[in-house]
């Protein structure tokens, strides 16, 4: 039936396949911390689901899917985060679609171009209407949104931009709040940046009053999963209206214990880790732990990758229509050495074709 689109996929060097890498050097993944291998968090994790009557979910969250694990995580969320509410859901591609779902008709979404692709599927499932701005571009955004004639008035980015590295403006966060409510996915900023490692929200000290912050368990938490912080009010909006909330299983207990002592871990060796990822940072000359290198094309990105794995390191290759040109996604991970990381680089940026 697809023949013909895999072939040409394939002559194009974007056709893409499963594999499974083991004892590689991963510098690919965005267990920022490490601690989707932490031995210590596995065990404290499982050692709590013993006490659990039920190791599944077994149902949505609004029949009986809602598990202790998840409240005892959400609590410690709106702890850390100053948070009045929150809400876990399965998965960060699950929680950008319930965020779409809060515009109604009249109200307005104004979406940076560079936002995730999950965020770009729920714009177009809402009800509201959606304008796009220029990436992290502040004068392009105030254009756009001149005329704020609407019911409700959303401003959606990202902390850190997972396909760019950079983190979002200031400027355009303070705008936002200043113009209506700031909707910010910290999936790659939480665990990186931040007083407290908390993502932007902590970083920039936004208002929570003004702000709906989404985040990922399975990334730097080494879980599986996301959350939504917000007000009461939104939670509960979200909790009964979100499509992908009401009508999936809640997220496994033990995916939610994981993350609640990954971060409890976190908390606790906040300075180890803040200097740590202050190191990486500083390597890969990016105020995140991803580095963006391009490559001539896809012919040339995935031989250097191939070189890389012959040694055991494995990068990111990342080929359209992900993104606009092929480039090297390099992750600075806190439980890879500085050495090796700088070694990568170093091969990535050589001319070697």
């Amino acid at each position: 039936m697809y023949k013909k689109e895999l072939t040409l996929l394939k002559a194009k060097n974007r056709l893409r396949k499963r594999k499974i890498y083991t004892d590689v050097i991963d510098l690919a993944s965005n267990d920022y911390l490490g601690f989707a291998e932490d031995k210590e968090i596995r065990k404290n994790a499982f050692l709590y689901a013993q006490k659990l009557s039920t190791h599944g979910a077994k149902a949505s969250m609004l029949v009986n899917g809602y598990n202790e694990a998840h409240k005892l995580l959400e609590d410690y969320l709106k702890e850390l985060n100053n948070f009045e509410d929150a809400l876990i859901l399965g998965s960060g591609f699950l929680a950008n679609m319930a965020l779409f779902e809060l515009g109604r008709r009249g109200d307005v979404f104004f979406v940076d171009e560079e936002y995730h692709a999950s965020g770009i599927v729920g714009s177009k499932l809402t009800n509201a209407k959606v304008i796009f701005f220029k990436h992290n571009d502040l004068k392009d955004l105030k254009e756009k949104s001149k005329n704020l004639n609407y019911k409700r008035v959303f401003f959606v980015v990202e902390g850190i931009y997972s396909m760019a590295g950079d983190k979002v403006k200031k400027e355009i966060t303070d705008y936002a709040q200043e113009k209506g409510m700031l909707i910010i996915d910290e999936a790659h900023s939480v665990g990186v940046v931040g007083e407290n490692l908390m993502g932007i929200t902590d970083e920039y000290n936004l208002n929570p009053s003004k702000t709906i912050k989404m985040g990922t368990l399975g990334k730097a938490l080494g879980s599986y999963g996301a959350y939504i912080l917000a007000n009461k009010e939104i939670i509960e909006f979200l909790l009964n209206k979100a499509k992908s909330v009401i009508y999936t299983t809640a997220l496994s207990p033990v995916d939610a214990l994981l993350a609640y002592f990954a971060l409890k871990k976190l908390q606790k060796n906040i300075s180890f880790y803040k200097n740590e990822i202050k190191k990486r940072k500083l390597i890969l000359n990016s105020d995140s732990l991803i580095k963006i290198l391009p490559s001539i094309d896809n012919k040339a990105l995935l031989f250097k990758q191939r070189n890389l794995l012959k040694q055991n390191i494995l990068v990111g290759a990342i080929r359209p229509p992900t993104v606009k040109t092929p480039i090297f996604r390099i992750i600075g991970r806190v439980n890879v050495k500085i050495d090796i990381i700088q070694k990568t680089l170093n091969y990535l940026k050589a001319d070697i074709v």
